[in-house]
């Protein structure tokens, strides 16, 4: 698990995979464009032609990765692709997806999107019996748990491999001519199916389909394996069913506002949470304002709700890239000034509300407060359209580590002071149920009240060992 919490919290990997296409790699490359939002470490495509088997990864944004040359290599009708943030593993590219392994002559390809909770006992077991991993990433497990039961059939052994994991996975697997998707019980991250003339396509999101001009056919369900080879498209439920839980924080934040996810709209969703926001808070300001690009469709709602004028208070150079030559510690703040420059004309004397989507650490939204300060703002207020993310997430996003959540340590009160406000909001927990319809009993609200769907890996044995006794 990875102990370094980023100021903004981080999604870990889109996937994305298509069958029966003759330019398989080119548009798993555009599938991969459109999902760069949820990981910028890594990205890799492997492709097959029915028989043999291609790859490609590197560490790096996708247009990085790859270019026309690259993509020519890869010939094939058939590919998965995948881009990364690393929750589980190091940021090598030893640990960059889809990773691929070679068994009894056979070429199996995986990309995972989520976190699985009991990968570190499984991994014992296996490295105990003898399995060698060559990556620290829980995904490798699969694999091996795979193979252990490849002497069924590829389907059998997919079934026997995932009634042992226990946790968020989205995953396309490919081998020589076929494309396999399986969605945890759970559901908690998006995947959904697609058709394009006479090709599938799965993605992470619905944003990759529109961008290959693939028609959106349904999600696919939690539970359930997908299987496209030369004979069509099978599907197969052969797990329990259990209460789905959609990870809310794909609908707050990670999902592009121009995706539809379980079910549902992201950017209707985030500006109904805007609206609501603003009904809670009933504050009064001169204009209401985002920090692009966090917050900008609630931002809206509570504009449009309120009657407040919205006015883009602070400017986002697009231009800015991974890296870039640091200036000496007499320029301040350099980072954030890098990226965002505040418009001091319109913030001068006026009273200002910032609408962002979350606060994780607080360290950059008390660095943004600052700065609107700096510029000359008579009144700062904030609201934030979910409620105070005060226990971690096992799951798959990038806040695993209870100690660097603010919320967990300090009230709202405290928090204000901090972050050097003159108010602030959250949204209620009763008004994000509202804005995804009410539907509390379909998604996973553990970051906000520590009710987790799937017991930890420790949790899990202790309950384990009390049911003995009993």
């Amino acid at each position: 698990m990875n102990l370094c919490i980023p100021n903004r919290p981080r999604e870990e990997c889109g996937v994305f995979g298509i069958y029966n296409h003759p330019e398989a790699s080119k548009l798993t490359y555009f599938g991969l464009y459109a999902l760069q939002h949820r990981g910028q470490e890594s990205a890799g495509i492997v492709v097959s032609d029915g028989s043999k088997v291609r790859e490609h990864k590197a560490m790096g944004l996708v247009p990085d990765v790859f270019n026309e040359a690259i993509l020519s290599n890869l010939p094939g009708h058939l590919a998965v692709g995948h881009v990364r943030y690393s929750t589980t593993g190091s940021s090598l590219l030893k640990n960059a997806q889809p990773f691929t392994v070679c068994h009894k002559g056979k070429t199996l390809a995986l990309a995972h999107n989520g976190n699985l909770i009991n990968a570190r006992s499984i991994r014992s077991k296996l490295e105990n019996e003898g399995s060698i991993f060559q990556s620290t990433m829980d995904s490798e497990v699969v694999l091996h748990l795979i193979a252990k039961s490849a002497h069924k059939g590829l389907e059998e052994a997919v079934i026997d491999a995932f009634s042992l994991l226990k946790g968020a996975y989205s995953i396309i697997l490919l081998t020589e001519d076929k494309l396999i998707a399986i969605r945890d019980p759970h559901g908690f991250r998006p995947l959904c199916l697609g058709k394009l003339n006479d090709s599938y396509v799965l993605a992470s999101e619905t944003c990759a389909l529109d961008l290959i001009e693939a028609h959106y056919m349904r999600d696919v369900e939690p539970g359930e394996i997908i299987i496209i080879d030369p004979n069509g498209l099978r599907s197969i439920k052969p797990f329990p069913e259990v209460r789905p839980s959609f990870c809310i924080f794909e609908l707050i934040y990670f999902a592009r506002p121009d995706s539809n996810i379980f079910g549902t709209n992201v950017y209707m969703t985030r500006k109904r949470m805007g609206e609501l926001l603003a009904e809670e808070a009933q504050i009064q300001g001169d204009f209401v304002m985002p920090f692009p690009d966090s917050g900008n469709y609630a931002a809206v709602g509570v504009a449009q709700a309120s009657g407040i004028p919205f006015e883009i208070g602070v400017i986002r150079n697009h231009y800015v890239g991974r890296t870039f030559i640091q200036p000496s510690q007499t320029m301040r703040d350099f980072g954030v000034k890098v990226k965002l420059n505040p418009v001091r004309c319109l913030l001068k004397n006026k009273r200002v509300i910032i609408v962002e989507d979350s606060i994780i650490r607080g360290t950059t939204s008390r660095t943004r407060v600052h700065t609107i300060r700096g510029a000359g703002a008579r009144e700062v207020h904030m609201l934030v359209s979910c409620p105070p993310h005060r226990f971690p997430c096992y799951y798959g996003i990038d806040f695993s580590n209870l100690g660097e959540l603010i919320a967990s340590k300090f009230s709202v009160e405290e928090i204000r002071r901090y972050l050097g406000l003159d108010s602030l909001h959250y949204l209620s927990l009763e008004g994000l149920l509202k804005s995804v319809n009410g539907e509390q009993n379909r998604f996973c609200l553990a970051c906000f009240d520590s009710n987790y769907p799937i017991l930890l890996e420790e949790e899990f044995s202790k309950y384990c060992l009390e049911k003995e006794k009993t």
